[in-house]
Parts: C-alpha cells; structure tokens; sequence
C-alpha cells in the first residue's frame, strides 16, 4: 500500500502538461518568436516571391491571351468583311451573267419569234392564196354546178333551156 501512495503522490507533485507550465513559459515563448521569425523570413524571402512570380507570369500570360485574342477576333472581322464583300461581288457577277445570259436569250428568242413569224407570215400567205385559189375554183365549180342544174331543171320540166339565158340567169343570181 505504501507504493501505492508513493505512485500517487509522484503524479500529483508532477507539473502536468509542459505548455502548461507556468515555469517554462518564458522559454516558450522566446522558441515561438524564433519559429515565427524564421517562418516568416523563409516566406518572405523564398515562398512569396515565387508565388508572386507565378501570379505575374499568369497575369501576363493572360493579358498576352486577350490581346491575341483581340487581334484574332479583329483578323476574324476582317476575314469575315472580306468574305462578305466577295459574297457581294460574286453575287452581284451572277445577277450580271443571268442578266447577260436573258438578254442573249431574249435576243436569240426575238430572233426565232420573227423569223417565225415570217415562216407564218408566209405560210399564211400561201394558205391565203391557196385558199382564195379555193375559192375562186369553188365559185366557178357552183357557177358550173347551178348551171348545170338550171339546164337540167329546165329540160325536166319539159323546156329547151337556152345555155346564154341560163347563164345569165345563174350570174345574175350570184352576184346579187
């Protein structure tokens, strides 16, 4: 029993925790304030400067990024200008050649139209004469065929038809 009172008699006079102990605080403290100076000496002289470095370098490297880009964007406007303003040429050469192309056209086809008009012209013509030759036969065919038919009439009912007076008779009745 006696160990065990020396046991806890051992842990009671022991300090405890050495952050905790009011007597070596002082050299704490002095071990803190070296480490916090020797942190802050190796972060401002090595680890700033390089993260300094590297946010320099991204921010010039970005800056550089927009300015190209810029610079694309503005060649890509002038591209496009021009893309449009060959559009415009190439469109406005189609509308000449369609142009030129109906007027050749239209040429060729006023061309065709009165040269058939004058085969038309012609046939009519021809058809005019054959048909007025037609005619004309026609008019002497009836003139024959009355005739003929006044003599026989004239001979059926039992009378000596004169050809001079029966003749005279039938033009005297055709013309009017």
């Amino acid at each position: 029993m006696a160990t065990e009172t020396n046991g806890a008699d051992v842990a009671a006079s022991s300090p405890g925790m050495p952050q905790l102990d009011f007597s070596t605080w002082g050299n704490q403290i002095f071990w803190l304030v070296i480490t916090l100076v020797v942190i802050y000496m190796v972060l401002s002289k090595v680890a700033l400067p390089r993260i300094a470095a590297i946010l320099s370098e991204r921010q010039g490297t970005i800056t550089n990024d927009i300015a190209t880009a810029e610079d694309f964007k503005a060649k890509a406007k002038e591209a496009e200008a021009a893309y449009e303003k060959a559009l415009a040429d190439a469109r406005a050469e189609a509308h000449r050649i369609v142009a030129e192309a109906k007027a050749d056209i239209q040429s060729d086809l006023d061309v065709a139209i009165s040269k058939a008009d004058a085969e038309i012209s012609a046939k009519a013509a021809e058809s005019e004469k054959a048909i007025s030759e037609i005619r004309a036969g026609a008019a002497e065919a009836i003139q024959q065929v009355a005739k003929d038919t006044a003599q026989e009439i004239v001979a059926t009912f039992g009378g000596k038809a004169d050809s001079k007076a029966v003749n005279a008779a039938v033009d005297g009745q055709l013309k009017g």
